[in-house]
């Protein structure tokens, strides 16, 4: 279990971190979310997110958050093996993930409207599988419209298509 002192101790280590990486003149804040049940055997796992704001962000967020998604993962297995705890970690840059998460959502349900109102199948552009798991739970309780991955690889995207 996470208390407030490793909230202080991860929030030093991300500190820390950064400016390993000569990223300086931050904000950093560190707060416990909800617990996620692991899928293998149902363990609790604390769920930590650290949102930086900073001046520069694209240089950790990267093209299309790819940066981003690689310093979390990173921060994780420092975090991990400094505390000696296992536990999730959520990294968020000048809010760029709760942005593209409304982001994916507005255009999730344009698209359903779009095709629901014209009755033709929308194709969305390639994204990752994080960003069509959101698209495809987001339009999940619409019965006017289904979605379904489709392509390979980076071409991977979404068709919305009229029920």
């Amino acid at each position: 279990m996470i208390d407030s002192s490793d909230l202080q101790k991860i929030k030093e280590v991300t500190g820390d971190f950064l400016q390993n990486m000569t990223i300086t003149d931050v904000i950093i804040e560190v707060d416990l979310t909800a617990p996620e049940h692991q899928a293998t055997n149902q363990n609790i796992i604390d769920v930590v997110s650290v949102d930086i704001q900073l001046q520069e962000p694209q240089v950790l967020i990267g093209q299309n958050g790819q940066t981003l998604f690689d310093v979390q993962r990173l921060l994780k297995m420092i975090i991990n093996k400094k505390l000696g705890k296992i536990m999730y970690v959520e990294l968020d840059i000048n809010n760029y993930k709760s942005k593209k998460v409304e982001y994916l959502k507005n255009l999730a349900r344009t698209s359903a409207d779009q095709v629901a109102l014209t009755r033709q199948k929308e194709v969305l552009s390639p994204m990752p599988s994080y960003e069509r798991r959101l698209i495809h739970a987001e339009l999940s309780g619409r019965t006017d419209v289904t979605t379904q991955s489709q392509g390979e690889g980076e071409s991977r995207h979404i068709v919305v298509s009229p029920q």
